[in-house]
């Protein structure tokens, strides 16, 4: 089966890391996989401008990461960020939109590049997104693949879409692991640090800030894409990993006794699995797909209040070392269901169903 993506820019975010390895597994099942991407807009000049001139010097081009850094995959990059047309997409058996921009494009194409598909990944009806254009793509005749029970929900219910098939996401065992271990002298939390004002990054702090009152030798860890901007700075208490290697981040995740989930709204959540499947009970949200992976054996689900979250980060780190051992190797188990070739096996045969 000739099989294409078409995707945003193809960066560092959870949902490009899910089509990456989607791509990559496809093609070893023997499929022939493109993917066809657009590049990062860049800051306009005036921009850059307005910034020299408040001090804040010439903003420097760093160097875009992806997870199609080193791909198997072949991953065209248009010159320009524009709408994918025909002439940039080859023909093939499937296209896959995996973004609501992207599905706008994907439902233009001609019918030889394939019957057409939506990786939906979240619900992206934000205040800063043009929602009526994002709840239009919902509502295209296109198959929908999703990525959480809480989306078919939401696309059933809203949307009155029946033709679609449930994906969940999973982990890599083999590089999220970790030996068993016992809690740490010093308690260690950890969290995903992010700008993203529905990650809410803020809220993670000022648990930790209010847990601190009980456990004044409580630690913190935190990795993100992007350095805190301007009103996000974080306690100096806080590691702070800017965009941590691959292999460095189950070593972080591995180091915490908790992992943080704060996001208000997730269409999945992978840290969740990835800290899990690293022995690390996760303190979440309802939030993605949060219910359906924590229980009281694993981990706890929380109201979201700052004040929510430390009152379980003060119960795990009071813990007896058996009682929390138990929870990690429940956190483990846990994640132990959801495997990347299982999930890959469903995906083809979403791909395939008539």
């Amino acid at each position: 089966m000739r099989i294409v993506f078409v995707l945003p820019f193809a960066g560092l975010s959870g949902g490009i890391k899910v089509v990456a390895i989607y791509a990559d597994r496809l093609q070893k099942r023997g499929h022939e996989v493109h993917v066809v991407s657009v590049p990062r807009r860049r800051m306009p000049l005036i921009k850059k401008a307005k910034s020299f001139l408040k001090g804040q010097g010439w903003p420097k081009v760093q160097k875009d990461q992806s997870f199609f850094d080193n791909p198997d995959v072949d991953c065209r990059v248009l010159d320009v960020a524009r709408a994918v047309v025909d002439s940039d997409v080859p023909d093939a058996d499937v296209v896959v939109a995996t973004w609501w921009k992207t599905a706008e494009w994907v439902a233009a194409l001609s019918a030889k590049k394939g019957r057409k598909f939506y990786l939906v990944q979240d619900h992206e009806t934000f205040p800063y997104m043009p929602v009526e254009r994002v709840r239009a793509t919902y509502r295209m005749q296109l198959r929908k693949i999703v990525v959480s029970n809480w989306l078919a929900e939401i696309m059933g219910q809203d949307y009155m879409c029946t033709d679609l098939s449930v994906v969940p996401n999973a982990v890599d065992g083999a590089q999220f692991d970790a030996p068993p271990r016992v809690k740490n002298e010093d308690p260690t939390v950890g969290f995903l640090f992010s700008g993203s004002p529905r990650k809410r990054s803020e809220i993670a702090v000022e648990a930790l800030e209010q847990a601190r009152r009980v456990l004044p030798n409580l630690k913190a860890i935190a990795f993100g894409a992007t350095q805190p901007a301007d009103g996000q700075t974080l306690p100096d208490w806080v590691g702070f990993h800017l965009q941590p290697s691959q292999s460095l981040i189950p070593e972080i995740y591995a180091r915490c006794d908790a992992w943080l989930f704060t996001s208000s709204s997730e269409g999945f959540g992978l840290p969740i699995l990835e800290a899990m499947a690293c022995r690390t009970p996760v303190i979440a949200t309802r939030a993605g797909a949060a219910p359906d992976l924590i229980d009281d054996q694993n981990g706890f689900l929380v109201d979201g209040t700052g004040e929510a979250f430390a009152e379980k980060i003060v119960e795990i780190a009071h813990m007896s070392n058996s009682k929390w051992r138990a929870m990690s190797d429940a956190a483990l188990a846990s994640a132990g269901g959801y495997d990347w070739d299982d999930a890959t096996v469903l995906f083809e045969k979403a791909l395939l169903a008539d």
